[in-house]
This record gives C-alpha cells, structure tokens and sequence, in this order.
C-alpha cells in the first residue's frame, strides 16, 4: 500500500465525525472489502464493561459503507437498512470486515463481522446502502450546504 493509498485511507474515516469520535481506524478499502480497527475507550462501554452494542452497530454500519463505496470511492452512501446478530462479548481490540456482495445501478448489498483480538466473531450485520451523488457547496450561503443527500 502506498503512502498517498494510506492517506486516503484515513480521510475517509477522518470526514465521518462520529467514526473519529469514536476512534476508529481504517486499514483497508479496496476492490468490494473494508477492514477497520477500533478499541472501545471506557466511555463506548456498557454496564457488563464490553464493546456497547451502539459502538459495534456503527463499526458495522461503517464498515459496509467502506466496502460499498470501495468500489467507487467518488459516490457517497446512505444506510437503508441493517441487520445486526451479537454472538460474543465484544472486549478489547476488535477488528470489523466488510465485504460488498452485490451491486446494482444505485443499491449495495454488504456484510460486515466484527472480530476479537483471538478471532472470536463477536457480531455479524447485513446492510443495504444507497449509492448517492456526493454534493459540493458551492458558497457559504449555498442552501444544498446542509442539506442532507436525497434517499428518494
């Protein structure tokens, strides 16, 4: 992988303000698949001191939509619906897999597992995303700024 590869990597986690929150890091985009890395800090906790299942669902959700767009990074995704399975307790380093399973014009049909450091497969989830164009201000006062891109 190159360096300007590896740049581009972290721009893309970089413009999603929740995935920076929470930390996670992208270690592959590429031909249909997607892998981030991410370690729940004490706050992303729940009361059992496991992975919460909100932190897990969006390391899914973020996921998939790096391995939807991955194939055509210049066309931005929406979630239009995702399935999620918890098979083990999500505790310490975890890395999420993703993989596009089929495209059409406008949909992206994914899967994502999100894994433990011993290669325990701690939650599965399916996902549908819509491909959309990704919209450019075009000034300050330019009203399609804020507004958020269609899903009709």
């Amino acid at each position: 992988m190159t360096t300007d590869d590896q740049a581009g990597l972290k721009a893309f986690t970089s413009r999603i303000p929740f995935a920076r929150h929470l930390g996670f890091d992208i270690t592959r985009f590429e031909g249909g698949e997607s892998e981030l890395r991410y370690t729940a800090k004490p706050e992303h906790l729940n009361t059992f001191d496991v992975t919460h299942g909100g932190a897990c669902m969006t390391l899914l959700d973020v996921t998939m939509a790096a391995a939807a767009r991955s194939v055509a990074p210049e066309i931005g995704v929406v979630t239009i619906e995702m399935k999620t399975s918890f098979m083990h307790p999500s505790v310490g380093p975890l890395v999420a897999k993703g993989r596009l399973m089929h495209r059409t014009a406008t949909l992206a049909f994914t899967e994502a597992t999100i894994f433990d450091e011993k290669g325990n497969a701690c939650a599965h989830a399916t996902g549908t995303f819509k491909y959309v164009k990704r919209r450019l201000p075009t000034s300050a006062s330019s009203a399609n700024e804020q507004r958020p891109p269609s899903t009709d």
